[in-house]
């Protein structure tokens, strides 16, 4: 690779100009353009019979495909401009007129679902079976079987338009208060005021009063906003619970779990199997707090570096350098593919105040490319992070062949491919790592993974169901909100810690986002599915890499259960698998406590 790496990405491959392109802006118009004469091919369809043909149909399917694609790739560019840029306040607007727009696209495929429904089951089975319908059989059939449990088609294109300031509206206030959210931190003799990204990256401190004095300043901004928070989440929960009334949907997860394609058996039988091994991960919550120095951890030490090799000084090269090589173990097309976004700038990585917090990787359709945003500060956890995103861009990468509607995979499959490149990453470090320090400050960083899908996510879902039953019969305080998200903290911890955290209600993105309900479950799920999938891996060797990408694939044309079965051979609603999985992880921690006796 060329050494020295840019930190910052480039968007001018897309629009020349950030959110002031004039280019854009054309982009723009003309979508709205198409998605209006789509709007007349929905109407005109099936007209006198409502059963649409299939030349009709064909034609519908194939400006749908390049609609949801010339979407996809606006949304993708105004929030990369956001972003890098919280105050780039064209970009806000830009992304409030894609909302609307994406509003009306989704009213017309709703009229369009409607008018599937009326085709007889056996012509319809007969339209799947030919070109060009075949390759996408399964998600239009998807979109067949949800319309007949949705309300009519005219009541759901009224939801639709509500909900751009309404639903999304909240959701970008949040967006807002979080922009203006400043966190002091004094240094040096200095005070600064850091963006919530930089103040988030300084509780991961080897200098315990570092991490107390930044999560007090944390604890406090955070609710300094709980007001706006609390007024953001309480709507954002109303309006679902009313549109599932509506709808006569009994279960808040009923959502969620139809748009992660898998069952409530699924989910229950993984979250059963993940308590019933807790008691090992408190054990080494109980080691960490002695090796510490503590009695027990509060909140800000569980994420805590051990010793002096806890991973801080790994510079971009460097984590760069290390992800590569150790992607190349595993497949030459996977490290290849991550050279080239390291050397055509598809990164965002350079610690600077403005820039919104957290990591993501979006894609960009029309162009066949994705961008990675971060901020790398030199922690293992960062080097962490940059093998997530680049596993979810290396998944975009392998369907960039394929139709755009078989390429829209669920969050939890999605999540499992950046959690198949931390475990490439991770486990073989380990594995090489030169002293027994290094070891132990390595698998310590590794656990607090499972420690965060296992506890950290599983105390957000006890949360959001607990929400969502008071929720039911009004509005829930800021006081509320804290027992709340503390009772579950508790919980999923098993009592294990001395302080928590009140406002991460408040404080997490993640509650916030309009286009996944309960957006946390599915890192769970991908954690553990991809450790399975990399203990397939180890066992079949060398050409194992072929078969995952024949799995990532298919990811946008089946359930996690139907794929789980085709190509692992496991039944997901059986506990067998995901306690194999939890076996693996607790191994981490028994030759964790073996080292550290």
């Amino acid at each position: 690779m060329n050494k020295p790496l840019q930190q910052t990405w480039d968007l001018h491959t897309f629009f020349s100009g950030g959110s002031e392109s004039p280019e854009y802006e054309t982009f723009l118009t003309e979508t709205e353009q198409l998605i209006s004469e789509f709007q007349q091919q929905i109407s005109q369809a099936g007209e006198g019979t409502e059963s649409v043909k299939a030349s009709e149909l064909e034609a519908i399917v194939t400006k749908l495909q390049s609609i949801t694609a010339r979407i996809h790739h606006a949304l993708s560019f105004a929030e990369c401009l956001l972003a890098q840029d919280q105050s780039d306040k064209k970009a806000g607007r830009h992304l409030g007129r894609l909302h609307a727009m994406n509003a009306a696209y989704s009213s017309e495929l709703t009229r369009l679902d409607a008018k599937l429904t009326k085709i007889p089951d056996e012509l319809w089975g007969k339209m799947l079976e030919a070109e060009p319908f075949r390759g996408i059989a399964f998600p239009l059939s998807e979109r067949r079987e949800q319309a007949l449990e949705k309300l009519p088609p005219e009541q759901e294109a009224l939801l639709n338009d509500l909900a751009v300031d309404g639903y999304h509206g909240w959701g970008e206030a949040y967006g807002t208060a979080v922009s203006k959210t400043k966190i002091p931190f004094e240094e040096n003799g200095e005070t600064k005021l850091l963006s919530v990204g930089q103040a988030h990256n300084k509780m991961h401190s080897p200098d315990r009063e570092v991490r107390q004095r930044v999560f007090a300043a944390w604890e406090e901004a955070w609710g300094n906003q709980a007001d706006y928070c609390a007024d953001a989440l309480n709507r954002l929960g109303g309006f679902r619970l009313q549109v599932y009334k509506h709808r006569k949907w009994d279960s808040v997860l009923k959502e969620p779990l139809q748009m992660n394609r898998m069952t409530e058996q699924t989910f229950q039988t993984m979250w059963d199997v993940i308590e019933q091994g807790k008691p090992v991960f408190v054990s080494y919550l109980e080691r960490k707090a002695k090796l510490l120095g503590l009695e027990k951890l509060a909140w800000y030490d569980v994420e805590a570096p051990i010793g002096g090799q806890g991973g801080h000084g790994v510079s971009f090269d460097e984590a760069a350098e290390i992800i590569v090589n150790q992607f190349r173990e595993f497949s030459p097309k996977l490290a290849d593919f991550a050279v080239r976004t390291f050397e055509e700038r598809w990164i965002e990585a350079e610690d600077r105040a403005g820039k919104r917090p957290g990591g993501f990787c979006t894609g960009f359709p029309l162009s066949g490319q994705t961008r990675i945003f971060m901020t790398y500060t030199g922690t293992m956890d960062n080097v962490s992070t940059l093998a997530h995103e680049l596993g979810h861009a290396f998944h975009q990468h392998v369907m960039d062949d394929m139709p755009q509607l078989a390429q829209q995979y669920a969050m939890n499959v999605a999540e499992t491919a950046s959690t198949f490149a931390e475990h490439l990453v991770f486990n073989a470090l380990i594995k090489a790592a030169p002293t027994k320090e290094q070891k132990i400050a390595l698998l310590d960083d590794k656990i607090n993974r499972s420690i965060a899908y296992f506890m950290n996510i599983h105390a957000r879902i006890i949360f959001e169901l607990s929400f969502y039953e008071e929720r039911r019969n009004g509005l829930v305080s800021v006081e509320r909100l804290n027992e709340l998200m503390v009772e579950a903290q508790k919980k999923a911890f098993h009592n294990s810690l001395t302080e928590y955290h009140p406002h991460f209600w408040a404080s997490k993105l993640h509650f916030y986002a309009t286009d996944v309900p309960f957006y946390n479950f599915p890192y769970t799920f991908g954690y553990l599915f991809s450790t399975g999938i990399y203990a397939q891996a180890l066992k079949e060797g060398q050409g194992f890499d072929e078969r995952y990408i024949a799995l990532l694939r298919d990811t946008g044309s089946m359930t996690v259960e139907n794929l789980a079965q085709k190509h692992l051979g496991v039944n997901l609603g059986q506990p067998d698998f995901w306690k194999n999985g939890v076996d693996l992880a607790a191994q981490d921690v028994a030759e964790f406590l073996e080292l550290t006796k």
